[in-house]
C-alpha cells in the first residue's frame, strides 16, 4: 500500500526558510517520480519540484528556481523540499505525490498517490 505523509510546514516570515519532508512507503522509489505540488486558497493546484527516483534528475518550475531544492535521503524513503527566500506568494498547502511512470511533469492527473498536505504560511 502506497503511503505518503508530509511534514515540516509552518509559519515563517518573508525571506525565511523551511524544509518539508515527504515520508513514503509501499513502493520502490527507483520505479517512481515524486513531486511537490501546492495549492493556495482560490487557486489551482500547481507543480513545484519533482525528482526522478531512477536517476535523481530534478525539475523545478521557474517561480521557485534558485530558491527551492528537492532531494532524497540515502535510504530513499524520504523526499525533501528545502525552501529558501520564501515569499508571501509561496503560502499554500504543499502536497507530495508519486507517479509510477517516472515522469517529472506537473500534470496532476498522472499522479496516483498523494499525501494529505502540510500548510506553509509566509507572513510578517
Amino acid at each position: 500500500q502506497v503511503q505518503l505523509v508530509e511534514s515540516g510546514g509552518g509559519k515563517v516570515q518573508p525571506g525565511g526558510s523551511l524544509r518539508l519532508a515527504c515520508a513514503h512507503s509501499g513502493f520502490s522509489f527507483n520505479d517512481y517520480a515524486i513531486a511537490w505540488f501546492r495549492q493556495a486558497p482560490g487557486k489551482a493546484r500547481e507543480g513545484v519540484s519533482c525528482i526522478n527516483g531512477r536517476d535523481g534528475s530534478t525539475t523545478d518550475v521557474d517561480s521557485v528556481k534558485e530558491r527551492f531544492t528537492i532531494s532524497t535521503n540515502s535510504a530513499k524513503n524520504t523526499v525533501y523540499l528545502q525552501m529558501n527566500s520564501l515569499k508571501p506568494d509561496d503560502t499554500a498547502v504543499y502536497y507530495c505525490a508519486a507517479n509510477r511512470f517516472r515522469l517529472c511533469v506537473f500534470d496532476a492527473g498522472i499522479y496516483d498517490d498523494w499525501g494529505p498536505g502540510t500548510q506553509v504560511t509566509v507572513s510578517s
